[in-house]
């Protein structure tokens, strides 16, 4: 299955590269007519994808030769770091043709990632009907359900008839971004229910709405400060193509898209890679989670790997340290020191795992803050288990290298290291969590650098003790 996957992969990246060096051509070549008729054949997703392989100059260059009422369209679907630099590059009536056409939750996304003076600017280029709509998204909280929700959606009333809700949809369709799902409302906007498309085409024109609505079926909506991770978890669990968005009076505000959820997963799963890597995260529009490695500059990447590099060295001084005070018996017993790398990275290895699991079981709703007891319980058996099974292999080793003694020493300080660490990497997602930060921090270099100080420690008073040095 996986060879068939990669066989499709392969196929696909060798037909968008020699489409690639044909639109390059004909953009070089200045032949402007054949390259308007590629573009006209061509579905947005995929001009976006040719647009953002070439260079930058090439890129301004083709985005121009894009219809006007297709070029909001295509920007949509391209990478916020181009996004923005398109947008350096426009002058003001271009801004507004695209920002004019922009669905609301993409440019809600757009404008969240600028600086204020620039939202306002932009903010003025809009219509007064998007500018106000636009202004009532930015004024939720950030990465809320409300930020990425968008106001457009179809509703009727429940005294309607279907035949009147259909012609309603025939005339309108143009207008929202999806009309598979038709909610329901009363006079006061509250939301009463949401019924499929497929429902409404197989009732009878005649009959009224009401009798389409199916009293066993719960309305599942959320609230509009939600966090956007919610709306994600939602609609998966409950196999959603749309999710309405709610006030605590429960009146319908807007709807969240599974286009949008899937966008929301993929940029969580990166910020989750990215701290689990010590890369500092990037909550401004400048920050390393809005812009593709490809484009990031140096400067930037710098920026978002230092800071937890230099942390790391500090915390790594400590080792040294501990290290330090068992001079004499690294001395009186040189051996020691070849076990040490062997049992410390297991420590931290062990920690990485657990801490991978349970990063990844916070993030997906699969455990909750008050189930940490039964996982540390957990945890401790499966950690005895496999520390026991690593000090009986490298038991061997040390009864090679240095006698009973030694590999006592050794396979004791593997039992202890690899429990420590998997309980740290246990523990400590759970902690920032209390602490209301993201558990991915505590993953990766951060686990390790604690995992080795206290590994080092445990492994020299191992040696000290059953070695009386």
């Amino acid at each position: 299955m996986n060879d068939r996957i990669d066989l499709v992969e392969e196929s696909f990246m060798q037909t968008e590269e020699a489409r690639l060096n044909e639109f390059v051509q004909l953009l070089h070549s200045n032949q402007h007519e054949r390259l308007a008729e590629q573009l006209a054949a061509t579905r947005a997703q995929d001009i976006a994808f040719l647009l953002m392989e070439l260079e930058e100059a090439d890129r301004f260059a083709a985005f121009k030769h894009l219809p006007q009422e297709r070029r909001a369209d295509v920007f949509s679907h391209i990478d916020k770091s181009q996004q923005l630099a398109l947008l350096a590059s426009w002058n003001d009536d271009d801004k507004r043709v695209v920002l004019s056409n922009l669905l609301p939750d993409d440019l809600t996304d757009l404008l969240e990632a600028l600086p204020k003076e620039q939202v306002e600017h932009l903010l003025r280029l809009l219509p007064q009907k998007a500018m106000r709509r636009a202004m009532t998204l930015l004024g939720y909280p950030a990465d809320s359900a409300g930020r990425l929700m968008t106001p457009d959606y179809f509703a009727v009333k429940a005294d309607q008839t279907i035949g009147e809700a259909l012609e309603a949809i025939r005339n309108q369709t143009d207008r929202y971004e999806t009309v598979n799902t038709i909610f329901v409302v009363d006079d006061n906007q509250l939301l009463v229910n949401m019924i499929p498309l497929r429902r409404f085409v197989s009732g009878a024109p005649e009959d009224s709405v009401s009798t389409l609505i199916k009293d066993e079926e719960s309305l599942v909506t959320i609230g509009v400060s939600a966090d956007e991770a919610e709306a994600v978890r939602i609609m998966r669990h409950y196999d959603l193509s749309v999710l309405p968005v709610v006030d605590p009076g429960n009146h319908l505000l807007g709807i969240v898209t599974v286009d949008d959820v899937l966008d929301v997963a993929e940029e969580e799963a990166t910020e989750d890679f990215q701290r689990m890597g010590a890369v500092g995260h990037g909550d401004d529009g400048s920050g390393l989670f809005n812009i593709s490695l490809r484009d990031a500059r140096p400067s930037l990447l710098y920026r978002k790997r230092i800071g937890w590099l230099l942390i790391l060295v500090f915390v790594n001084v400590f080792g040294g340290a501990a290290i330090a005070q068992f001079e004499d018996a690294i001395e009186a017993l040189v051996v020691l020191v070849f076990f040490l790398p062997l049992v410390i990275d297991s420590g931290g290895n062990a920690g990485t795992q657990s801490a991978t699991l349970m990063v990844r079981a916070l993030a997906t709703g699969d455990v909750k803050l008050s189930n940490w007891l039964k996982l540390f319980t957990k945890e401790l058996s499966v950690a005895a288990a496999l520390g026991i099974t690593m000090a009986v292999a490298v038991a061997a080793v040390g009864l090679w290298r240095g006698g009973m003694e030694v590999a006592l020493v050794v396979a004791i300080s593997m039992i202890l290291v690899v429990v420590v660490g998997s309980l740290i990497g246990m523990l400590l997602p759970f902690i920032f969590t209390r602490i209301k930060l993201d558990p991915a921090t505590a993953s990766g270099p951060l686990i390790t650098s604690i995992a080795d100080l206290s590994g080092i420690v445990m492994y020299f008073s191992v040696a000290t003790a059953i070695l009386n040095l």
